[in-house]
């Protein structure tokens, strides 16, 4: 019996849930709807679906092709018709096979929103806000009422409850003095008070912990490592999770390249072994799996645009994935003109990141999205605008 752990950020504090898991075979979630002989002692043979209403009707459970000794990992186009039409009968269709994201615009770019057994990887530059992005994904998620479970590779539950704190209150303060140090302070602070008196001191922070509270027992942080947390004991907190919640997380991944794997001496192998992995989760779990991604030293200086291309590790970091978003600094990636002409521009340009799709199996590639940053409050504007510039890969100056 392995013991693993897992964190549920919960309204300023952390509860921590022991768990165990066997590492013995599990049933392969990719499930067969069938239709076994249930008479004792008959022989074992193949049922052929026939219709029972009209020439149109769609085949119910128990009327597919089926043999006992099958691969539970095969199943026909009857059974995915049946699955379909049941979940659309008992009104489960769209709250099941699709996530909102929460972010303005960028839905109904990518099919509607995070569908289930979908890979979506997020990259860019460091410092651009990438697990910012992630954590906010998360929380919006969470609010609508939906779990969540985040593998935390870098912070720990109180660092993500302190954002998440000074995201509600960012929000909520219309005089926009709400800071994300003035949060951090409040906790490092050696006076004994609640954190609810505490918070006082922040504009709107007793109502930005009161908006946490509503959604944080449906927000899991994994506190995961790059020595143990391997895709078995991400698999295995994704089981814990289903159970405690009821449904399906969403799976947040920060970040792929931290993930444990035996290929640890080859980047490349290493990298093609987890995204792989991944994708398969996504698929056996039927839940959205959104990995960020760290980037080539290439793609890190000033003037350059980061494009797919430029991820860390194998190809298969491009073709596995079904949804590649990428984030980069406008300042970074606008065309030389609109600063020559106009130098305000600088100043407001670095305000806002750029949001490229540059992969999309569920709508148009290369769509483009900005999201002005408020990293000041440790979150982005959710609404996200047209670029109306002109955007290139690679400046011929740079600042």
């Amino acid at each position: 019996m392995r013991r693993g752990r897992l964190l549920c950020t919960c309204a300023g504090h952390s509860l921590l849930r022991t768990f165990g898991h066997e590492r013995g075979a599990r049933d392969n979630l990719r499930s067969l709807v069938s239709g076994r002989n249930s008479t004792p002692g008959a022989p074992v043979r193949t049922n052929q679906w026939v219709p029972t209403h009209s020439a149109h009707s769609v085949p119910r459970t128990g009327q597919h092709w089926f043999d006992v000794g099958v691969d539970q990992q095969l199943t026909t186009v009857g059974a995915s018709l049946a699955r379909s039409d049941e979940r659309m009968l008992t009104g489960r269709n769209a709250a099941g096979r699709v996530w909102k994201t929460g972010f303005g615009g960028l839905d109904q770019l990518i099919g509607g929103g995070l569908r289930a057994g979908s890979l979506i990887l997020l990259a860019g530059p460091q410092g651009l806000g990438k697990s910012t992005f992630a954590l906010q994904l998360a929380r919006n998620t969470a609010a609508s009422g939906r779990p969540v479970l985040y593998f935390s590779y870098e912070h720990d539950a109180e660092d993500m409850t302190q954002k998440l704190i000074a995201m509600e209150a960012g929000e909520l303060d219309e005089s926009d003095q709400a800071r994300m140090n003035a949060v951090r302070s409040i906790f490092d602070d050696l006076w004994v008070s609640s954190l609810e008196h505490r918070l006082e001191a922040v504009p709107c922070g007793p109502q930005a912990l009161a908006k946490v509270a509503n959604y944080s027992e449906m927000l899991f942080v994994h506190r995961s490592t790059g020595t143990r947390t391997d895709i078995e004991a991400i698999q295995s907190a994704i089981e814990m999770v289903r159970e405690l919640s009821g449904s399906t997380p969403l799976v947040i991944v920060d970040y792929l390249q931290k993930i444990k794997s035996a290929q640890s001496a080859d980047e490349d192998a290493k990298s093609t072994e987890i995204v792989e992995a991944l994708k398969d989760l996504a698929i056996d779990f039927g839940a959205p799996v959104v990995a960020i991604a760290a980037a080539e030293k290439s793609a890190l200086k000033t003037g350059q645009r980061m494009r797919a291309s430029h991820l860390r590790g194998s190809s298969a970091l491009a073709y596995e994935p079904d949804i590649v978003m990428v984030l980069n600094n406008k300042f970074d990636v606008v065309a030389r003109h609109h600063l020559t002409y106009d130098l305000g521009n600088a100043e407001r340009f670095r305000e806002y990141a750029v949001l490229t799709i540059e992969k999309n199996r569920f709508g148009r590639d290369g769509e483009v999205l900005q999201f002005r940053t408020r990293f000041d409050q440790g979150r982005y504007e959710p609404e996200g605008t047209e670029v109306r510039e002109q955007l290139v890969d690679e400046r011929v100056f740079r600042d």
